[in-house]
């Protein structure tokens, strides 16, 4: 216990310690008549800054001046615009190598170094007027997850800048050769009633050569680089370094100019190597984890992870997010293995957070891919989520009850597994037991991670026809989307992709992770079905109570000895919405379950994998048929 005293009275003086530092962020402070440098080091005995020409050829190098709080600082007069820098130490008799900086906002191709630009140059036409869409109920929150890439890069799309941040802002449309014409893009998304657009990381990272994009390499982007500038890649002119910035908020601008917010989806628990990266090597081990040995702890399995309950680690995150907050108008920030930071951090991001705008997310992976090298008691574990107020948690309970868990072939609850109804219900509620509030627990079947959903029923009910594995994807996300928490859909589900049977399809090509518009014609019912299901979810506060207290007080289940039924009611809503009550029956089995109802004025609005939200049809009551693999819902008015 005196242990557990002393580690919490550290991680409060960590705490205090990062409110009086300076900022991180102010690395290099740009004006025309001079510009400020200002970098940090607990352990350099020397710093100093290479400045490099327009053409990356060096020019000067400047020494840096210890200050307060171990910050090295310099000045230079002039105008040092389109001009490149790096910085290193020396420390135990050696100078490290140069490196962009922990901080860098700009920078060369493939990022090796930092560029100097003048940011408020790089907003595009119209950025001080944009704003977040409005979010007057923050239980409105239906989030879809996509990589840039996968969105725009099939050929059966009228994109023109095809994988690039721009290919956000046109409107798109499926073509083919019959004249037929759909919405794809930012129009698609609009149509199916989405709020948030989560994009897989967009910061600069590793993997991919921005001068060889022609190559058509392909990565997710979870290896981090320059944690504080846009991917180059993603630019139409990655040697330029204004053009990444500009074209970024350029996307963001646009889908904000249509209702939808945007996620950014950040890997601030490990690096993609330790010598090769700024955290390495201008401050060599402060910024890791390591083992007894010396080594590097690998809770990420990755070969490294990050230390974020250091004080300068922890600052370094809260700035980060919060840069990214006011200076690209990010909306929210989806923590890549949250679970390897601490619990400190996570508050005290979030308490930032509010200061800009309360209504920027934050959630993440409550999970680490290998044992992190601090106390698990306080780690941002799926489990303390309770803990850290407003901060969210995917949900693998309600995912892996539903469809099966990823680490094996086999069946859910929504495929025709039985003993999994107990979990689909608590999913339904929210998971209480760890999620604190219902906002807290993200319920979801899919994302980029893992099999697809086609996939992952073509893979644990092989055999069936499509139709009843269509059947199958309809009850899943139909369970997702009538459940209490915060709403989250991986694109393309409701097109139908297939990753060809890819689990892990992280650097596969094009043909294995593209969204196939084209299915958007042959799968229209599909596509359909989930549109009107968001539309239900917004239409019925009921489906969005929003409090643990609220969802204790309406929510019940009724008895039901058949394995495969669900008889979910959300009741007394007189005072909440429209209607008095929803009934939703959830039919795992392969045959249809008889339910008695009680009488009343029924708007039916799914049945028989349909929905329509502003009705199939009308019923009294009485028994009431659950079609095989399908869901029921049904309105009393």
């Amino acid at each position: 216990m005196r242990n557990g005293i002393l580690i919490m009275l550290a991680v409060a003086l960590v705490g205090c310690a990062t409110k009086q530092q300076p900022k991180l962020e102010d690395e290099c402070l740009y004006a025309a008549e001079k510009t400020e440098f200002q970098f940090w080091s607990s352990i350099a005995e020397e710093m100093e800054v290479i400045l490099y020409d327009e053409n990356q050829v060096p020019m000067e190098t400047i020494a840096l001046k210890k200050g307060a709080n171990d910050f090295w600082r310099a000045q230079v007069k002039g105008d040092l615009k389109g001009k490149y820098y790096t910085v290193r130490s020396f420390q135990n008799g050696e100078w490290s190598e140069e490196a962009p900086g922990i901080f860098a906002k700009a920078v060369s191709v493939n990022g090796y170094k930092a560029a100097i630009v003048d940011m408020q140059a790089t907003n595009p036409e119209g950025w001080d007027q944009d704003v977040r869409p409005a979010m007057p109920d923050m239980t409105d929150i239906v989030v879809y997850e996509t990589h840039l890439r996968d969105f725009t890069m099939s050929p059966y799309t009228s994109f023109e800048t095809r994988g690039k941040f721009l290919a956000l802002t046109e409107v798109g449309t499926v073509v083919s050769g019959e004249g037929w014409q759909l919405s794809t893009g930012i129009d698609h998304l609009k149509e199916l009633g989405i709020t948030h657009l989560q994009i897989l990381p967009m910061f600069d990272y590793g993997s991919i050569d921005e001068t060889t994009l022609d190559k058509n390499r392909y990565n997710w982007g979870y290896d981090p680089v320059n944690y504080n500038v846009p991917e180059g890649g993603y630019s139409t002119h990655p040697a330029d370094p204004a053009c990444r910035i500009r074209e970024a908020k350029q996307m963001i601008q646009a889908l904000h100019h249509a209702g939808i917010r945007v996620i950014m989806d950040v890997v601030y628990n490990h690096t993609y190597d330790v010598n090769g990266c700024s955290l390495g090597r201008v401050v060599p081990g402060y910024f890791y984890r390591t083992n007894a040995d010396g080594t590097y702890a690998n809770g990420s399995g990755c070969g490294n992870e990050t230390a974020s309950e250091r004080a300068m680690m922890r600052q370094f995150m809260i700035e980060s997010v919060c840069y990214w907050a006011r200076e690209y108008h990010i909306d929210g920030f989806r923590f890549d293995l949250m679970g390897i930071h601490d619990q400190e951090t996570m508050r005290q991001i979030r308490a930032a957070l509010d200061e800009i705008d309360p209504t920027i997310l934050t959630y993440g992976e409550g999970w680490a891919a290998m044992s992190p090298a601090y106390p698990y008691e306080m780690l941002a574990m799926k489990q303390w989520t309770y803990q850290m107020p407003r901060v969210g948690a995917f949900s693998d309970d309600i995912r892996n009850a539903l469809i099966g868990s990823p680490f094996d072939n086999e069946r859910g609850f929504a495929s025709g597994k039985t003993g999994c109804k107990e979990a689909v219900m608590n999913g339904l509620i929210g998971c209480p037991e760890w999620s604190g509030e219902p906002m807290q627990h993200v319920s979801y079947i899919t994302c980029h991670d893992n099999y697809c959903l086609r996939d992952r029923i073509a893979v644990s009910a092989k055999g069936e026809s499509e139709e009843t594995q269509l059947r199958m994807n309809k009850l899943a996300q139909t369970a997702v989307l009538v459940s209490q928490g915060m709403t989250f859909l991986y694109g393309g589900e409701e097109l139908y992709r297939t990753k060809q049977g890819v689990d892990n399809s992280f650097q596969s090509a094009d043909s294995i992770n593209i969204i196939p518009w084209q299915n958007k014609r042959e799968y229209y019912d599909l596509c359909e079905y989930y549109r009107q299901m968001i539309q239900i979810r917004r239409q019925h506060k009921g489906f969005r109570l929003g409090t643990a207290a609220l969802v204790k007080e309406h929510v019940v289940f009724d008895d039901s000895d058949n394995e495969h039924l669900i008889i979910y009611r959300i009741k007394d809503l007189k005072e909440i919405e429209n209607a008095k009550q929803i009934i939703v029956l959830l039919n795992g089995g392969k045959e249809a379950a008889e339910v008695a109802i009680d009488e009343a004025n029924y708007i039916i609005v799914a049945q028989d994998s349909q929905a329509n939200a502003e009705g199939l049809g009308t019923c009294k009551g009485g028994t009431i048929s659950v079609a095989p693999y399908s869901a029921t819902i049904l309105i009393d008015n």
